[in-house]
């Protein structure tokens, strides 16, 4: 079972309705996948709101005074976001963080705290979930649509048999192998975030191909033995990777779906409306046992920091 909470929503939808604009922003995790995957949910059911994302430093150089923005970060400390709070005024100013009192919470309107708890590792993954939940409970109370126990246990059900599902050693010694790893898909924060993800859980090189950009052009400086992975991918479009990429470059092209491709494919159940965090669930378990077979000690970086850019009073 999920557990997933939020106090009530009622002065922020109003806020939004009032305004007809919903800015979401942050840095890293904290806003790829909960901010793309919200932009997406709103666009689906043609929801008559103005919704953007850019990161903090970017939004700072717009006018936000009528938008209700949204500054996401665990830490509630991220240096380029409370310099946005603190520079740029909009309609209402809300933060979503992991602790109370954070400076980001005292330059808002209102905070709300995430029930998950501290993330010990520095790649963030169970924050990633509940702030994409979050974004999503908040589009459906704006649109009257029912955000259930049922759907949310459903996910949970879901998200723990792809967490746990065993990967074929093949498919994760390609990767492993690989020089570099491509994740390719929809514009809506999976495979970017996954793209980032790779950097901090394999300690490999990584980049998003966003859509179809895989075939464009980029086959030109690929080479053979790097790794393509592609997430859901368009049907009409396989034979055309395959061609480019397989045939073409001699490129490891590997699916996530919730059917099967023309690749060797990493098959995971499907939720009507929840797709995306089965899909970014399905690449942490692949980038995990990629980590864990090339010897990395996953929760020790480097170089990566937990905060990557630290507001320091």
């Amino acid at each position: 079972m999920i557990s997933f909470n939020t106090k009530d929503l009622s002065a922020v939808t109003e806020a939004i309705k009032k305004t007809g604009k919903l800015f979401l922003t942050g840095e890293g995790s904290s806003r790829i996948f909960p901010a793309k995957n919200a932009i997406n949910v709103a666009q689906k059911y043609a929801l008559p709101i103005t919704i953007y994302t850019e990161g903090s430093r970017q939004s700072a150089e717009l006018d936000l005074s009528e938008y209700v923005l949204f500054g996401a970060s665990n830490s509630g400390k991220t240096k380029e976001l409370i310099a946005l709070f603190n520079s740029r005024p909009a309609a209402k100013k809300y933060a979503l963080t992991a602790f109370q009192g954070t400076p980001l919470g005292k330059l808002s309107d209102d905070e709300f705290i995430l029930n998950c708890g501290k993330e010990e590792a520095v790649a963030a993954t169970k924050s990633v979930i509940e702030q994409a939940l979050f974004y999503q409970k908040l589009l459906y109370d704006l649109m009257g649509k029912e955000f259930s126990k049922e759907m949310l246990n459903s996910l949970a059900d879901l998200s723990q048999q792809v967490l746990e599902m065993a990967i074929d050693p093949e498919i994760t010694t390609l990767i492993k192998n690989a020089p570099i790893i491509y994740f390719a898909g929809r514009n809506v924060g999976v495979a970017e975030e996954a793209t980032l993800k790779t950097n901090e859980i394999t300690r490999k090189k990584s980049a998003y191909l966003e859509g179809t950009y895989a075939v464009h052009g980029i086959e030109e400086v690929m080479e053979a033995g790097e790794t393509v992975i592609l997430v859901d991918p368009y049907p009409e479009e396989e034979a055309k990777f395959k061609e480019v990429l397989v045939d073409g470059v001699g490129l490891n092209v590997i699916a996530i779906s919730s059917r099967k491709t023309i690749f060797p494919t990493i098959e995971i159940p499907a939720l009507e409306g929840f797709d995306h965090y089965l899909q970014l669930q399905a690449c942490w378990n692949v980038l995990i046992e990629v980590g864990i077979a090339a010897g990395v000690d996953l929760d020790k970086p480097e170089r990566a920091r937990k905060v990557g850019n630290e507001f320091i009073l």
